[in-house]
Protein backbone atom coordinates (compact mmCIF):
# COMPACT_ATOMS: atom_id res chain seq x y z
CA UNK A 1 0.00 0.00 0.00
CA UNK A 2 1.38 3.87 -1.02
CA UNK A 3 1.77 5.89 2.15
CA UNK A 4 0.37 8.71 2.60
CA UNK A 5 3.11 10.82 1.53
CA UNK A 6 3.18 8.80 -1.62
CA UNK A 7 -0.15 9.64 -2.39
CA UNK A 8 -0.21 12.98 -1.61
CA UNK A 9 2.97 13.23 -4.16
CA UNK A 10 0.98 11.58 -7.06
CA UNK A 11 -2.22 13.47 -6.08
CA UNK A 12 0.02 16.43 -6.55
CA UNK A 13 -0.11 17.88 -3.33
CA UNK A 14 2.37 19.79 -0.91
CA UNK A 15 3.05 17.03 1.44
CA UNK A 16 2.49 15.06 4.14
CA UNK A 17 1.14 17.91 6.46
CA UNK A 18 -1.04 19.05 4.11
CA UNK A 19 -4.25 17.61 1.89
CA UNK A 20 -4.40 21.13 0.34
CA UNK A 21 -4.00 20.51 -3.77
CA UNK A 22 -0.47 22.17 -4.76
CA UNK A 23 -1.76 23.85 -7.02
CA UNK A 24 -4.76 25.40 -4.78
CA UNK A 25 -2.26 26.38 -1.96
CA UNK A 26 -2.53 30.13 -0.40
CA UNK A 27 -0.48 30.39 2.09
CA UNK A 28 3.21 28.92 3.66
CA UNK A 29 5.06 28.90 0.84
CA UNK A 30 7.60 31.58 -0.39
CA UNK A 31 9.08 32.11 -4.02
CA UNK A 32 12.21 33.32 -4.42
CA UNK A 33 12.78 34.90 -8.13
CA UNK A 34 10.36 32.45 -10.23
CA UNK A 35 11.39 29.59 -8.14
CA UNK A 36 9.20 27.48 -5.27
CA UNK A 37 10.13 27.20 -1.75
CA UNK A 38 8.41 25.19 0.69
CA UNK A 39 10.18 25.73 3.30
CA UNK A 40 12.79 28.86 3.27
CA UNK A 41 11.97 32.09 3.67
CA UNK A 42 15.56 33.89 2.75
CA UNK A 43 16.75 35.23 -0.32
CA UNK A 44 19.90 34.18 -2.15
CA UNK A 45 21.77 37.14 -3.77
CA UNK A 46 18.73 37.27 -6.60
CA UNK A 47 19.89 33.70 -8.47
CA UNK A 48 17.60 31.65 -9.34
CA UNK A 49 17.70 28.72 -6.64
CA UNK A 50 16.33 26.83 -3.72
CA UNK A 51 17.08 26.00 -0.38
CA UNK A 52 16.62 22.14 -0.41
CA UNK A 53 19.45 20.35 -2.94
CA UNK A 54 16.84 17.40 -2.18
CA UNK A 55 14.12 19.38 -4.28
CA UNK A 56 16.13 21.23 -6.39
CA UNK A 57 19.20 21.62 -7.20
CA UNK A 58 19.68 23.21 -10.41
CA UNK A 59 22.35 25.69 -11.44
CA UNK A 60 22.26 29.40 -10.20
CA UNK A 61 20.95 32.00 -12.90
CA UNK A 62 20.05 35.71 -12.60
CA UNK A 63 16.62 35.94 -13.47
CA UNK A 64 15.72 36.60 -16.69
CA UNK A 65 19.26 36.64 -18.08
CA UNK A 66 18.33 34.24 -21.01
CA UNK A 67 16.25 35.08 -23.68
CA UNK A 68 12.99 33.10 -24.53
CA UNK A 69 13.50 31.25 -28.12
CA UNK A 70 10.12 30.80 -29.90
CA UNK A 71 10.34 27.02 -31.50
CA UNK A 72 11.59 26.66 -34.84
CA UNK A 73 8.59 25.69 -37.44
CA UNK A 74 9.47 22.22 -38.97
CA UNK A 75 9.72 22.54 -42.71
CA UNK A 76 7.84 20.25 -45.09
CA UNK A 77 9.98 17.16 -47.06
CA UNK A 78 7.18 17.05 -50.24
CA UNK A 79 4.53 18.77 -50.66
CA UNK A 80 1.38 18.42 -52.91
CA UNK A 81 -2.04 20.26 -54.01
CA UNK A 82 -4.00 18.67 -51.45
CA UNK A 83 -0.79 17.75 -48.70
CA UNK A 84 1.89 18.38 -46.58
CA UNK A 85 4.29 15.76 -45.74
CA UNK A 86 7.12 15.89 -43.02
CA UNK A 87 9.40 13.69 -41.55
CA UNK A 88 10.73 14.47 -37.93
CA UNK A 89 12.90 12.23 -35.68
CA UNK A 90 11.99 11.26 -32.01
CA UNK A 91 15.69 11.51 -30.57
CA UNK A 92 18.00 11.79 -27.49
CA UNK A 93 20.02 14.95 -27.62
CA UNK A 94 21.96 17.65 -25.44
CA UNK A 95 20.57 20.75 -25.16
CA UNK A 96 21.05 23.92 -23.49
CA UNK A 97 18.53 24.76 -20.86
CA UNK A 98 20.78 26.65 -18.67
CA UNK A 99 23.23 28.66 -20.11
CA UNK A 100 27.11 26.68 -20.21
CA UNK A 101 25.07 23.82 -19.24
CA UNK A 102 24.55 20.62 -21.71
CA UNK A 103 21.40 18.99 -21.06
CA UNK A 104 20.16 15.21 -21.36
CA UNK A 105 16.94 15.57 -22.92
CA UNK A 106 14.65 13.20 -25.35
CA UNK A 107 13.38 15.21 -27.95
CA UNK A 108 11.15 15.78 -31.09
CA UNK A 109 13.99 16.73 -33.67
CA UNK A 110 16.80 17.61 -31.37
CA UNK A 111 14.87 20.77 -28.99
CA UNK A 112 13.85 21.05 -25.69
CA UNK A 113 10.62 22.27 -27.06
CA UNK A 114 9.95 20.36 -30.50
CA UNK A 115 9.73 22.36 -33.80
CA UNK A 116 6.37 23.86 -34.52
CA UNK A 117 4.28 22.47 -37.24
CA UNK A 118 1.64 25.38 -39.01
CA UNK A 119 -1.15 23.38 -40.55
CA UNK A 120 -4.11 25.08 -42.11
CA UNK A 121 -7.88 24.10 -41.43
CA UNK A 122 -8.97 21.77 -44.54
CA UNK A 123 -5.07 20.79 -45.86
CA UNK A 124 -4.20 17.41 -44.49
CA UNK A 125 -0.76 16.39 -43.06
CA UNK A 126 1.69 13.24 -42.83
CA UNK A 127 4.25 12.96 -40.94
CA UNK A 128 6.87 10.06 -40.57
CA UNK A 129 7.81 9.68 -36.79
CA UNK A 130 11.19 8.11 -36.81
CA UNK A 131 11.84 6.57 -32.97
CA UNK A 132 15.63 7.13 -32.54
CA UNK A 133 15.31 5.98 -28.73
CA UNK A 134 16.23 2.91 -27.27
CA UNK A 135 12.99 2.54 -25.69
CA UNK A 136 8.94 2.62 -27.55
CA UNK A 137 7.87 6.03 -28.19
CA UNK A 138 4.77 7.23 -30.10
CA UNK A 139 2.97 11.02 -30.57
CA UNK A 140 -0.19 12.18 -29.49
CA UNK A 141 -1.83 15.11 -31.09
CA UNK A 142 -3.50 16.99 -28.54
CA UNK A 143 -6.85 18.31 -29.65
CA UNK A 144 -6.70 16.99 -32.67
CA UNK A 145 -9.85 15.09 -34.60
CA UNK A 146 -7.90 12.01 -36.02
CA UNK A 147 -8.02 8.41 -37.05
CA UNK A 148 -7.89 6.05 -34.40
CA UNK A 149 -4.65 4.97 -36.11
CA UNK A 150 -3.04 8.33 -36.15
CA UNK A 151 -4.52 9.68 -32.76
CA UNK A 152 -1.32 7.91 -30.29
CA UNK A 153 -3.46 5.45 -28.38
CA UNK A 154 -1.53 4.59 -25.89
CA UNK A 155 -0.85 1.25 -26.29
CA UNK A 156 -0.17 1.98 -30.20
CA UNK A 157 3.98 2.47 -29.93
CA UNK A 158 6.67 2.94 -31.76
CA UNK A 159 9.21 0.46 -31.07
CA UNK A 160 12.87 1.47 -30.62
CA UNK A 161 14.24 1.87 -34.66
CA UNK A 162 10.79 1.84 -35.81
CA UNK A 163 8.81 4.49 -37.75
CA UNK A 164 5.70 5.30 -38.42
CA UNK A 165 3.01 7.37 -40.80
CA UNK A 166 0.25 9.76 -38.70
CA UNK A 167 -2.24 11.13 -41.08
CA UNK A 168 -4.28 14.12 -39.61
CA UNK A 169 -7.00 15.76 -42.08
CA UNK A 170 -7.11 18.95 -39.89
CA UNK A 171 -11.20 18.99 -40.57
CA UNK A 172 -11.27 21.53 -37.17
CA UNK A 173 -11.51 25.01 -36.72
CA UNK A 174 -8.34 26.63 -36.26
CA UNK A 175 -7.02 26.03 -32.74
CA UNK A 176 -3.64 25.76 -30.34
CA UNK A 177 -2.82 22.43 -30.19
CA UNK A 178 0.34 19.94 -29.55
CA UNK A 179 2.01 16.86 -29.08
CA UNK A 180 3.34 14.70 -26.64
CA UNK A 181 4.19 11.20 -26.22
CA UNK A 182 1.71 9.05 -24.89
CA UNK A 183 3.20 5.50 -24.58
CA UNK A 184 1.75 3.69 -21.28
CA UNK A 185 3.36 4.28 -18.11
CA UNK A 186 6.66 6.15 -20.01
CA UNK A 187 4.04 8.88 -20.91
CA UNK A 188 4.70 10.79 -17.72
CA UNK A 189 8.78 10.92 -17.90
CA UNK A 190 9.24 11.30 -21.77
CA UNK A 191 7.59 14.53 -21.54
CA UNK A 192 9.02 15.66 -18.43
CA UNK A 193 12.28 14.89 -20.64
CA UNK A 194 10.95 16.75 -23.42
CA UNK A 195 9.25 14.96 -26.19
CA UNK A 196 6.74 17.88 -26.91
CA UNK A 197 5.73 20.79 -29.22
CA UNK A 198 3.01 23.06 -30.91
CA UNK A 199 0.50 22.11 -33.57
CA UNK A 200 -0.67 25.38 -34.77
CA UNK A 201 -3.82 24.89 -37.21
CA UNK A 202 -4.86 28.29 -38.84
CA UNK A 203 -8.36 28.44 -39.76
CA UNK A 204 -10.32 29.96 -42.08
CA UNK A 205 -12.09 32.53 -40.26
CA UNK A 206 -8.94 34.20 -38.69
CA UNK A 207 -7.71 36.43 -41.34
CA UNK A 208 -10.54 38.73 -41.26
CA UNK A 209 -10.54 39.36 -37.52
CA UNK A 210 -7.45 41.46 -37.30
CA UNK A 211 -5.63 39.37 -34.99
CA UNK A 212 -1.94 39.77 -34.53
CA UNK A 213 0.35 37.80 -36.99
CA UNK A 214 3.33 36.66 -38.19
CA UNK A 215 5.84 37.31 -35.31
CA UNK A 216 3.15 39.23 -33.36
CA UNK A 217 1.85 35.51 -32.97
CA UNK A 218 3.84 33.55 -30.07
CA UNK A 219 3.63 30.43 -28.65
CA UNK A 220 4.72 29.92 -24.86
CA UNK A 221 4.70 26.78 -23.59
CA UNK A 222 4.62 26.75 -19.71
CA UNK A 223 5.88 23.81 -17.40
CA UNK A 224 7.56 23.02 -14.02
CA UNK A 225 11.25 20.98 -14.06
CA UNK A 226 13.19 19.88 -11.83
CA UNK A 227 17.59 19.99 -12.38
CA UNK A 228 20.40 18.61 -10.12
CA UNK A 229 23.45 21.01 -9.46
CA UNK A 230 24.96 20.00 -13.44
CA UNK A 231 21.72 21.24 -15.38
CA UNK A 232 20.45 17.34 -15.87
CA UNK A 233 16.59 16.39 -15.76
CA UNK A 234 15.64 14.63 -12.52
CA UNK A 235 12.64 12.49 -12.59
CA UNK A 236 10.56 10.28 -10.36
CA UNK A 237 6.84 9.89 -10.67
CA UNK A 238 6.44 9.82 -7.00
CA UNK A 239 7.68 13.94 -6.84
CA UNK A 240 6.47 16.26 -4.61
CA UNK A 241 5.06 18.63 -6.92
CA UNK A 242 6.25 21.21 -4.96
CA UNK A 243 10.07 19.96 -5.54
CA UNK A 244 9.64 20.98 -9.06
CA UNK A 245 10.80 24.49 -8.74
CA UNK A 246 12.17 25.78 -11.90
CA UNK A 247 9.56 27.48 -14.32
CA UNK A 248 10.53 26.77 -17.84
CA UNK A 249 9.23 29.06 -20.48
CA UNK A 250 9.59 27.62 -24.11
CA UNK A 251 12.24 25.35 -22.64
CA UNK A 252 14.57 28.51 -20.88
CA UNK A 253 14.50 29.01 -17.00
CA UNK A 254 12.83 32.65 -16.53
CA UNK A 255 13.51 34.12 -19.81
CA UNK A 256 12.60 37.36 -21.02
CA UNK A 257 11.25 38.12 -24.42
CA UNK A 258 11.83 41.48 -26.38
CA UNK A 259 8.44 43.11 -27.62
CA UNK A 260 7.44 45.62 -29.45
CA UNK A 261 4.84 48.78 -28.12
CA UNK A 262 1.80 47.13 -30.10
CA UNK A 263 -0.58 43.99 -29.59
CA UNK A 264 0.88 40.35 -29.61
CA UNK A 265 -1.33 37.27 -29.76
CA UNK A 266 0.31 34.90 -26.83
CA UNK A 267 -0.88 31.33 -27.12
CA UNK A 268 -0.30 30.04 -23.36
CA UNK A 269 0.03 26.41 -23.24
CA UNK A 270 0.58 24.25 -19.52
CA UNK A 271 2.61 21.17 -20.58
CA UNK A 272 3.16 20.60 -16.99
CA UNK A 273 2.93 16.54 -15.66
CA UNK A 274 1.51 18.46 -12.77
CA UNK A 275 0.87 22.04 -11.70
CA UNK A 276 -1.55 25.04 -12.63
CA UNK A 277 -0.41 28.04 -14.00
CA UNK A 278 -2.86 30.92 -12.69
CA UNK A 279 -1.20 33.92 -14.65
CA UNK A 280 -1.35 37.49 -14.44
CA UNK A 281 0.43 40.74 -15.67
CA UNK A 282 0.51 42.46 -12.69
CA UNK A 283 -3.19 43.66 -12.98
CA UNK A 284 -2.86 45.03 -16.75
CA UNK A 285 -5.74 43.56 -19.09
CA UNK A 286 -5.38 39.59 -21.12
CA UNK A 287 -8.12 39.97 -23.87
CA UNK A 288 -8.95 35.97 -24.12
CA UNK A 289 -9.84 35.08 -27.62
CA UNK A 290 -9.40 31.41 -27.19
CA UNK A 291 -9.13 28.23 -25.28
CA UNK A 292 -8.31 24.51 -26.15
CA UNK A 293 -10.74 24.31 -29.35
CA UNK A 294 -9.95 27.80 -31.24
CA UNK A 295 -11.69 30.71 -30.76
CA UNK A 296 -14.15 32.16 -28.19
CA UNK A 297 -17.31 33.35 -29.60
CA UNK A 298 -16.69 36.99 -27.99
CA UNK A 299 -13.19 38.56 -26.53
CA UNK A 300 -13.21 38.27 -22.76
CA UNK A 301 -11.50 40.44 -20.90
CA UNK A 302 -8.78 38.90 -18.03
CA UNK A 303 -6.55 40.12 -15.05
CA UNK A 304 -5.98 36.45 -14.11
CA UNK A 305 -5.96 33.57 -16.38
CA UNK A 306 -5.69 30.03 -14.28
CA UNK A 307 -4.70 26.98 -16.89
CA UNK A 308 -4.38 23.35 -15.83
CA UNK A 309 -1.86 21.05 -17.65
CA UNK A 310 -2.88 20.43 -21.25
CA UNK A 311 -5.04 23.35 -21.29
CA UNK A 312 -4.21 26.53 -23.83
CA UNK A 313 -5.24 29.71 -23.64
CA UNK A 314 -4.80 32.34 -26.24
CA UNK A 315 -4.28 36.08 -24.89
CA UNK A 316 -4.14 39.00 -26.91
CA UNK A 317 -1.57 41.59 -24.84
CA UNK A 318 -1.67 45.90 -25.88
CA UNK A 319 2.15 46.63 -24.99
CA UNK A 320 1.00 49.82 -26.63
CA UNK A 321 0.73 52.47 -23.41
CA UNK A 322 4.12 51.03 -22.20
CA UNK A 323 7.21 52.99 -22.68
CA UNK A 324 10.10 51.97 -24.37
CA UNK A 325 12.75 50.81 -22.09
CA UNK A 326 9.77 49.12 -19.51
CA UNK A 327 9.10 45.97 -19.10
CA UNK A 328 6.00 43.90 -18.27
CA UNK A 329 6.37 40.55 -16.03
CA UNK A 330 3.94 37.87 -16.41
CA UNK A 331 3.47 36.64 -12.59
CA UNK A 332 1.96 33.64 -11.35
CA UNK A 333 0.82 31.92 -8.01
CA UNK A 334 3.99 31.39 -7.09
CA UNK A 335 6.31 34.29 -8.69
CA UNK A 336 7.69 35.69 -11.60
CA UNK A 337 7.31 33.38 -15.05
CA UNK A 338 8.99 35.53 -18.12
CA UNK A 339 9.42 39.53 -18.45
CA UNK A 340 8.17 41.37 -21.15
CA UNK A 341 10.84 43.78 -22.49
CA UNK A 342 9.37 46.62 -24.55
CA UNK A 343 12.43 48.14 -27.25
CA UNK A 344 10.90 49.71 -29.82
CA UNK A 345 7.79 51.14 -30.91
CA UNK A 346 4.66 49.31 -32.64
CA UNK A 347 1.94 49.89 -35.08
CA UNK A 348 -1.18 47.75 -35.62
CA UNK A 349 -5.02 48.49 -36.35
CA UNK A 350 -6.73 47.67 -33.35
CA UNK A 351 -8.51 44.83 -31.30
CA UNK A 352 -10.32 41.80 -32.22
CA UNK A 353 -14.03 42.33 -33.04
CA UNK A 354 -16.91 42.01 -30.62
CA UNK A 355 -17.66 38.62 -32.33
CA UNK A 356 -14.75 35.84 -32.94
CA UNK A 357 -16.54 32.32 -33.45
CA UNK A 358 -19.75 31.62 -32.90
CA UNK A 359 -20.21 28.42 -31.45
CA UNK A 360 -22.09 25.28 -33.29
CA UNK A 361 -25.34 24.43 -32.04
CA UNK A 362 -25.76 21.93 -29.10
CA UNK A 363 -27.72 18.96 -30.67
CA UNK A 364 -30.07 16.95 -28.64
CA UNK A 365 -28.36 14.31 -26.10
CA UNK A 366 -28.75 10.58 -26.71
CA UNK A 367 -26.91 9.36 -23.69
CA UNK A 368 -25.95 10.52 -20.05
CA UNK A 369 -23.02 9.78 -18.38
CA UNK A 370 -21.05 9.56 -15.31
CA UNK A 371 -17.37 9.87 -15.05
CA UNK A 372 -16.50 9.59 -11.61
CA UNK A 373 -12.27 10.44 -10.72
CA UNK A 374 -11.30 8.92 -7.79
CA UNK A 375 -8.23 6.93 -5.46
CA UNK A 376 -8.85 3.48 -5.45
CA UNK A 377 -9.88 1.59 -2.36
CA UNK A 378 -6.16 -0.09 -1.91
CA UNK A 379 -4.74 3.55 -2.53
CA UNK A 380 -2.23 2.10 -5.23
CA UNK A 381 -3.72 3.65 -8.07
CA UNK A 382 -6.22 6.03 -9.45
CA UNK A 383 -9.58 4.93 -10.83
CA UNK A 384 -11.73 5.84 -13.37
CA UNK A 385 -15.62 4.86 -12.11
CA UNK A 386 -13.92 1.88 -9.97
CA UNK A 387 -11.59 0.74 -12.33
CA UNK A 388 -7.46 1.53 -13.30
CA UNK A 389 -7.07 1.19 -16.97
CA UNK A 390 -7.12 -1.85 -18.80
CA UNK A 391 -6.08 -1.65 -22.83
CA UNK A 392 -7.98 -5.07 -23.13
CA UNK A 393 -11.50 -3.56 -21.88
CA UNK A 394 -13.63 -1.25 -23.45
CA UNK A 395 -15.52 0.98 -20.90
CA UNK A 396 -18.00 2.49 -23.31
CA UNK A 397 -19.27 2.36 -26.79
CA UNK A 398 -20.53 5.31 -28.31
CA UNK A 399 -22.38 5.47 -31.66
CA UNK A 400 -20.34 7.64 -34.38
CA UNK A 401 -22.10 10.87 -35.56
CA UNK A 402 -24.22 10.67 -31.61
CA UNK A 403 -24.19 13.75 -28.76
CA UNK A 404 -23.74 12.75 -25.29
CA UNK A 405 -23.78 15.03 -22.24
CA UNK A 406 -20.80 13.33 -18.96
CA UNK A 407 -21.01 14.59 -16.04
CA UNK A 408 -17.06 14.26 -14.48
CA UNK A 409 -17.07 14.20 -10.94
CA UNK A 410 -13.71 14.50 -8.47
CA UNK A 411 -14.37 12.54 -5.54
CA UNK A 412 -11.35 12.56 -3.86
CA UNK A 413 -11.85 15.42 -1.33
CA UNK A 414 -11.08 14.09 1.50
CA UNK A 415 -7.19 13.66 -0.29
CA UNK A 416 -7.89 17.25 -1.68
CA UNK A 417 -6.12 15.94 -4.84
CA UNK A 418 -6.76 17.67 -8.10
CA UNK A 419 -7.24 16.34 -11.62
CA UNK A 420 -8.40 17.63 -14.69
CA UNK A 421 -10.09 15.63 -17.65
CA UNK A 422 -8.60 15.04 -21.73
CA UNK A 423 -11.11 13.73 -23.89
CA UNK A 424 -9.04 12.50 -27.06
CA UNK A 425 -10.48 13.10 -30.53
CA UNK A 426 -14.12 15.42 -29.96
CA UNK A 427 -13.99 18.77 -28.47
CA UNK A 428 -16.76 19.60 -26.38
CA UNK A 429 -18.81 22.42 -25.07
CA UNK A 430 -18.67 22.89 -20.80
CA UNK A 431 -22.42 23.61 -19.67
CA UNK A 432 -21.74 24.01 -15.92
CA UNK A 433 -19.96 23.35 -12.69
CA UNK A 434 -22.20 21.83 -9.87
CA UNK A 435 -24.78 23.80 -11.68
CA UNK A 436 -23.24 27.20 -12.02
CA UNK A 437 -21.95 28.83 -14.86
CA UNK A 438 -18.63 27.90 -16.81
CA UNK A 439 -15.51 30.00 -15.56
CA UNK A 440 -14.55 32.92 -17.31
CA UNK A 441 -12.77 31.86 -20.65
CA UNK A 442 -14.75 28.35 -20.88
CA UNK A 443 -17.96 29.37 -23.41
CA UNK A 444 -15.86 27.91 -26.56
CA UNK A 445 -14.42 23.80 -27.26
CA UNK A 446 -12.40 22.85 -24.92
CA UNK A 447 -10.81 19.26 -24.39
CA UNK A 448 -9.41 19.18 -21.13
CA UNK A 449 -10.69 20.69 -18.41
CA UNK A 450 -10.14 21.28 -14.57
CA UNK A 451 -12.35 19.18 -11.93
CA UNK A 452 -10.97 20.39 -8.34
CA UNK A 453 -11.55 18.43 -5.77
CA UNK A 454 -15.10 17.75 -4.69
CA UNK A 455 -16.77 19.28 -7.73
CA UNK A 456 -18.06 18.09 -11.11
CA UNK A 457 -18.25 19.27 -14.72
CA UNK A 458 -20.50 18.76 -17.07
CA UNK A 459 -19.60 18.66 -20.66
CA UNK A 460 -21.86 17.53 -24.01
CA UNK A 461 -19.74 15.72 -26.88
CA UNK A 462 -20.49 14.94 -30.69
CA UNK A 463 -18.44 12.39 -31.77
CA UNK A 464 -17.83 12.59 -35.10
CA UNK A 465 -16.41 10.39 -37.93
CA UNK A 466 -13.80 8.53 -37.07
CA UNK A 467 -14.16 4.64 -35.44
CA UNK A 468 -12.19 2.61 -33.22
CA UNK A 469 -10.90 3.12 -30.01
CA UNK A 470 -9.66 6.53 -27.95
CA UNK A 471 -9.05 6.67 -24.77
CA UNK A 472 -10.02 9.77 -21.95
CA UNK A 473 -8.10 10.26 -18.30
CA UNK A 474 -6.66 12.50 -16.10
CA UNK A 475 -4.09 15.20 -17.63
CA UNK A 476 -1.90 15.04 -14.36
CA UNK A 477 0.88 12.46 -16.37
CA UNK A 478 1.50 10.93 -13.41
CA UNK A 479 -2.05 10.61 -12.65
CA UNK A 480 -2.95 8.87 -16.28
CA UNK A 481 0.22 6.89 -17.19
CA UNK A 482 2.05 5.21 -14.03
CA UNK A 483 -1.19 5.20 -11.55
CA UNK A 484 -3.77 4.09 -14.36
CA UNK A 485 -6.46 7.10 -14.55
CA UNK A 486 -7.64 6.47 -17.80
CA UNK A 487 -10.61 4.79 -19.48
CA UNK A 488 -11.14 3.74 -23.15
CA UNK A 489 -14.15 4.10 -25.27
CA UNK A 490 -14.78 2.70 -28.79
CA UNK A 491 -16.75 4.93 -31.52
CA UNK A 492 -19.10 2.29 -33.54
CA UNK A 493 -21.14 2.41 -36.57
Amino acid sequence: MLDRRKILTIGGVAGAASVMPLARLAHGDSTENGVRNATSHHHHGGKVTTRSAAANAAPPLDPFSVPMPVPQVLRPSYRTSKLDQYVLDIQPANVEIFPGFKTAALTYGGTFVGPTILATEGRAIQIKYRNQLKEDANVHLHGGHNPASSDGHPMDVIPAGGSKVYTYPNRQPGATLWYHDHVHHLEAEHVFRGLHGFYLLKGYDEARLNLPSGEYDVPIMLRYGKFDEDGQILFSPYDDVSTRTTFLVNGRPQPYFKVAARRYRFRLLNASNHGDFKVNLGGREMVQIASDGGLLPAPVSRKEVLITPGERAEVVVDFSDVPVGSSVVLESEWGPVMRFDVDRRGFDTGGPPAVLRPNPTLPKPTVEREIRMRLSDDQQVFWINGKPFDPDRVDVRIKRGTTEVWRIYNDDSDWGIDHNFHLHMVRFRVLDRDGAPPWPGESGLKDTVSVPPGTSVRVQATFGEHLGRFVYHCHMMEHSGPFQMMAQMEIVR
